[in-house]
């Protein structure tokens, strides 16, 4: 077990948290959700000792190990993939070098050989002998294969090396598990992977993550950072945001009884608990509704932007069509004879491994670049409106966020039309007349989005909309596309983006295109997919499908 207690940290007038106090306890996994900037990684560093508080005490209970996935991804360099891995269980890997080194002296004495017998005992007690077949199974869940395993840190991709340090954290069954965005570089069957390990893990896990569906799946409670608190509730992220949107709402009617509002809570969590597929969620719900009271739940203070697309004209029935569309990059055909038609409902997530052809796809498509051969014809009733991965040419000049705005909007509004809808995305007051050049990721995210919005068209492409995004603000944009009545293309990294979006999925692979009209759950588990994926990728190196 592991507790906060009275803590408080400052960095000049910022203050990031005061008198916290909350606990965590073995068999629950904690997921810590806050806006950007409220201090969610920093908590992670001061539970593990890294970040010094100004005032109050980490207690862990005496004799647990607690371990941390690492950012450092070339602090390893020098050591084998196995070994890394195994210098995160860090008393076991020292009794291994210690071990060893004895048993290579010249000079092998019997005090040596009573040393070298005790340290094989301890290294017994350890599960030392498994370890190597432990890690390897950890490793290739986690998508490295037994080529890697022998191979220096160095010798590997970035991408791998942030694997090993997540195997690194896990490996050992650590009493207390601290992890921060630990989905990042991983492949869908690689996270699926980590949410049955963390399923079964009978200790203490908090763990830091924009991945809705990673929260979903593995939390058992939600601490909220808001205010400089930690708010905690029981359930994972969805049951949070219905929660405390039901509480919100329930404030707001002074008229029903205290009574009534428990009674609704009880029957919420009821019924969102029959739908819980994991057996520790719904158990710690269930403890919950045993001892409900109305302040036991409390609504979050935090806002989520307004964003929503009401297009301007309807569409008719020809929205684009894609003929023999190719684009080749360095001598590569990254794009290959591409045909596709786009259907009046569309709403299409493009996936897999290949994420260059998707974002080459979504600039020809929206005039940022021309293709190598082939044509495109959008419908004469369409209008497109762009989100690039890359925004940074849309913040070059000195202008505040409302003037930045105003070159967008059809009519040229007035400054209180322009601060009443920025205002609606969170830049209030000030924040409105910020310089462009200073923006954050986030906040220039939202500024492109508020041009969307602005453009009021009918046809959607968003390359990654995602990234840089706090999860009020992905749940606010994944709403908006939800409720969106025109045709959107876009690729995402988020599982439930993708999900309760996408009506249709095409995959590209090394061998042409996958496309299917289904959600993308469905998708995964479709046995005629799996079966033309295996062999639109055969002789290719990447066969794990990724978004």
């Amino acid at each position: 077990m592991i507790t906060a207690s009275n803590i408080s940290l400052s960095y000049g007038t910022q203050v990031l948290f005061k008198d916290v106090n909350i606990k965590f306890t073995p068999g629950n996994c904690y997921g810590i959700i806050g806006a950007n900037g409220a201090g969610k990684s920093t908590f992670l560093k001061i539970l593990a000792g890294e970040v010094e508080q100004d005032t109050g005490e980490i207690i862990i209970t005496p004799g647990e190990r607690m371990t941390m996935l690492r950012q450092d991804h070339f602090a390893f360099q020098d050591f084998t993939v196995m070994e890394t891995v195994i210098m995160g269980y860090d008393k076991l890997y020292s009794i291994m070098k210690e071990r060893d080194e004895i048993y290579q002296k010249e000079d092998f004495t019997e005090e040596d050989g009573i040393c070298a017998a005790d340290l094989e005992n301890e290294f017994a007690e350890m599960g030392g002998w498994e370890a190597e077949a432990e890690v390897g199974q950890m490793l290739d869940g986690l998508g490295i294969s037994t080529d890697f395993h022998d191979k220096k840190m160095a010798d590997i991709e970035d991408g791998l090396k942030v694997r090993v340090l997540l195997a690194q954290a896990l490996f050992g069954s650590p009493d207390i598990l601290l992890l921060d965005e630990p989905t990042n570089h991983l492949d869908l069957e690689s996270i699926n992977w980590l949410e049955n390990f963390l399923e079964n893990f009978e200790n203490t896990v908090i763990v830091v993550s924009h991945d809705r569906h990673f929260l979903n799946s593995v939390c058992t409670h939600i601490a909220d950072i808001d205010y400089a608190k930690i708010q905690l509730y029981v359930g994972n992220y969805d049951f949070w945001y219905f929660s405390s949107q039901l509480i919100a709402k329930q404030m707001k009617d002074d008229k029903k009884r205290r009574e009534d509002k428990i009674s609704e809570l009880k029957d919420f969590i009821q019924r969102f608990s029959s739908n819980a597929s994991k057996a520790k969620q719904a158990t710690s719900r269930k403890k919950l509704i045993d001892k409900l009271t109305i302040d036991d739940i409390k609504p979050s203070s935090r806002r989520f932007p307004y964003i929503a697309f009401k297009p301007t004209r309807d569409l008719g029935n020809n929205i684009v069509e894609i003929n023999g569309l190719t684009k080749i990059v360095d001598g590569v055909k990254v794009i290959d004879n591409l045909n596709l038609v786009v259907n009046k409902e569309d709403k299409i997530a493009f996936v897999g491994p290949n994420h260059q052809a998707k974002t080459l796809l979504f600039e020809i498509l929206s005039g940022k670049m021309e293709a190598d051969s082939g044509s495109y014809t959008w419908g004469v009733t369409t209008s497109q409106s762009y989100f690039p991965k890359d925004n940074a040419n849309y913040f070059i000049e000195h202008v505040s966020i409302t003037d930045w705005l105003r070159q967008y909007s059809p009519d040229l509004k007035d400054d209180t039309y322009i601060r009443s809808f920025l205002g609606r995305m969170l830049f209030s007051g000030d924040e409105a007349l910020k310089d462009c050049t200073v923006l954050s990721g986030g906040e220039k995210v939202r500024c492109v989005l508020s041009k969307m919005m602005l453009e009021q068209a009918n046809c959607l492409i968003f390359d990654e909309p995602t990234s840089h995004l706090d999860l009020e603000s992905i749940t606010a944009l994944n709403n908006g596309l939800i409720d969106f009545t025109g045709v959107v293309l876009f690729n995402s990294h988020d599982h439930q983006f993708v999900n309760t979006i996408a009506n249709r999925i095409i995959e590209f692979t090394p061998n042409g295109i996958i496309d299917r009209m289904m959600p993308f759950d469905e998708y995964l588990v479709d046995e005629s997919v799996n079966q033309l994926r295996d062999e639109l990728y055969k002789g290719a190196s990447h066969h794990n499908l990724s978004i």
